[in-house]
């Protein structure tokens, strides 16, 4: 590169098909098409290629002309398959050969949804921990075994391969893509664009459908906000019921029914999701983290932290504020 030559910004590129799946393809072109000035960075660039020729329909009636062909797979940076078409229907040649060339020179391989199937037929998930729609997990356990699924992760960081849950896990995925990239200042204030939160702790099955009295869920609902605001404080299985005016056995099942979790990891969680955005914002000591985030004592604090984030505070914090 010549000296004080400007270098490109990254290359994103997404994978149209027939049958394309209209959400999944638009929360890549949301989160990548657009222009962000006000981001204050070198945002990506953008294109959109084709896993075959001609127009590719799509969900809900309307047609795409993708305006490159799979050779800009050459070139991309990122690489994201937006859902595929049929979990059954094996990905072409063409397209599977070409992103695991891109994934052996580095490029970087995105999936949402059912598009772990076509990287998973590419052969680079191999010995590797994923996710996918609860739909599928069962079904792609079976057909790849050495994979090791997350079933229940809205999206999993393997480095240089992300996979995500089913479509609206996508945009976790995103979100955290671009917080990788260029911090949790930028990735906050799309997010903010977004209108979604930063990092949506939490796992798929909380959505996989379960029947709950809609007088119950109403109350469960109100008490989980409530106690989003006080995580400062002590919460027992007898405050808790006596807050959603339930017996404690029933705030237990219904508990689960609705989060997918008991009180206590539910509780845990919230609190670490509060200590992450304290930690990334740089400004508060970690101790005084600990005590908002009410873990009651450091070492509580950074044994649940290392557990849930695979680092302790400090380390996490250090992450974040070299970028």
């Amino acid at each position: 590169m010549a000296k004080n030559a400007v270098k490109a910004a990254p290359l994103v590129v997404a994978v149209a098909y027939d049958r394309l799946c209209t959400f999944e393809f638009g929360c890549v072109v949301e989160m990548f098409a657009l222009q962000r000035p006000e981001l204050g960075v070198p945002w990506y660039r953008f294109a959109v290629c084709s896993a075959e020729r001609g127009r590719l329909r799509a969900a809900g009636g309307i047609t795409v002309s993708a305006p490159y062909s799979l050779t800009i797979l050459e070139r991309a940076d990122t690489i994201i398959v937006p859902g595929w078409r049929d979990a059954d229907e094996p990905p072409p040649a063409d397209l599977v050969r070409r992103i695991r060339a891109a994934y052996d020179r580095g490029a970087r391989i995105c999936s949402i949804c059912s598009g772990v199937f076509v990287l998973a037929a590419a052969g680079i998930l191999d010995g590797k921990t994923v996710t996918t729609h609860w739909r599928y997990t069962q079904r792609l356990q079976q057909r790849y075994p050495s994979l090791r699924i997350e079933s229940n992760a809205l999206y999993v960081d393997e480095g240089q391969v992300m996979t995500s849950a089913g479509s609206a896990a996508g945009l976790d995925m995103l979100v955290h893509l671009v917080r990788r990239d260029h911090g949790p200042r930028v990735a906050n204030m799309v997010a903010q664009r977004l209108v979604i939160p930063p990092h949506r702790d939490g796992d798929q099955a909380q959505f996989v459908p379960r029947p709950v009295a809609p007088e119950d869920e109403g109350r469960l609902s109100r008490l989980l906000d409530w106690v989003r605001q006080h995580l400062d404080v002590p919460h027992s299985i007898a405050s808790l019921s006596k807050r959603a005016s339930m017996s404690p056995r029933t705030l237990l099942r219904h508990f689960r029914d609705v989060t997918g979790l008991a009180p206590g990891e539910w509780l845990l969680r919230e609190r670490v999701a509060l200590a992450r955005d304290m930690l990334e914002s740089g400004r508060i000591p970690i101790g005084q983290v600990a005590n908002r985030a009410g873990f009651g004592s450091a070492e509580s604090f950074r044994r649940h932290f290392r557990l849930q984030v695979g680092a302790s505070p400090a380390a996490y914090r250090q992450r974040f504020l070299q970028r």
